[in-house]
């Protein structure tokens, strides 16, 4: 269910979210009338201009959504991760941010009563999905990209609410088979999607197509929407 593109252009804002002694910075992109916001948690080595999240944003921003890119860590504690890579798989920390920068853009005007979405790729998927456990049903939406939902662990996979989308590329077999024993713990509504022929990164011709498409119309029907009770057990995996 994809909206046509507003005829205005969508306002931009710099996004500078404080967390503790620690300022985060990102873009926030608003459609005219955009019915939800969702935030990106990227993966290891990545941040708000990744040209992979880019195009998933704005995907999602013709659709009338509205997005918030920034980065998870500090300009500091990238170029430690770079070296160290004791960041990227510190929950702890990205979930905290996350929940942060949540906050901060429901502050933000226009968004105070928005329906909040996740996505996340790599080790963001972990710590999207953690915060939309602890969030609950405030919460609309989650959707992971070549992602590690499975280091979310057992006990806060069985307690997300959110309508849950986990896209995996056809040929990035061990991170199916982790996706896989997540999705077993998921006691929401849930879906997974194999993209056929694509890697990791989704690099391959028109698999990141597929992955936005995918993500908009998920977020599409689940931001305004009205949950209804039950859990709803929805696999549709692609021939290869």
């Amino acid at each position: 269910m994809n909206q046509p593109a507003s005829s205005h252009a969508p306002e931009s804002r710099e996004a500078r979210i404080p967390c503790g002694e620690a300022w985060l910075y990102g873009d926030l992109v608003l459609p005219a009338g955009a019915q939800g916001v969702v935030l990106f948690a990227h993966g290891s080595g990545s941040g708000r201009h990744s040209a992979r999240n880019r195009q998933v944003a704005q995907r999602l921003q013709h659709a009338g959504i509205a997005t918030l890119l920034f980065d998870l860590l500090t300009v500091q504690e990238e170029q430690v991760d770079i070296h160290t890579r004791e960041h990227r798989f510190d929950l702890a920390l990205l979930t905290g941010r996350m929940q942060q920068a949540t906050e901060w853009a429901l502050a933000q005007p226009g968004l105070q009563h928005a329906p909040i979405g996740y996505f996340g790729a790599s080790t963001g998927s972990a710590a999207a999905l953690i915060d939309a456990a602890r969030l609950g049903k405030r919460i609309a939406a989650v959707v992971s990209r070549g992602g590690r939902p499975d280091l979310a662990g057992p006990v806060a996979l069985a307690a997300v609410t959110a309508p849950t989308l986990l896209i995996v590329g056809g040929a990035d077999e061990e991170v199916i088979s982790l996706n896989e024993q997540a999705y077993a713990h998921l006691q929401c509504e849930k879906r997974l999607e194999i993209v056929p022929g694509a890697t990791h990164l989704f690099e391959e011709h028109g698999t990141l197509e597929q992955v936005a498409d995918l993500a908009a119309t998920w977020f599409n029907t689940h931001l305004a929407a009205t949950r209804s009770p039950g859990v709803q057990h929805d696999r549709h995996t692609p021939s290869l």
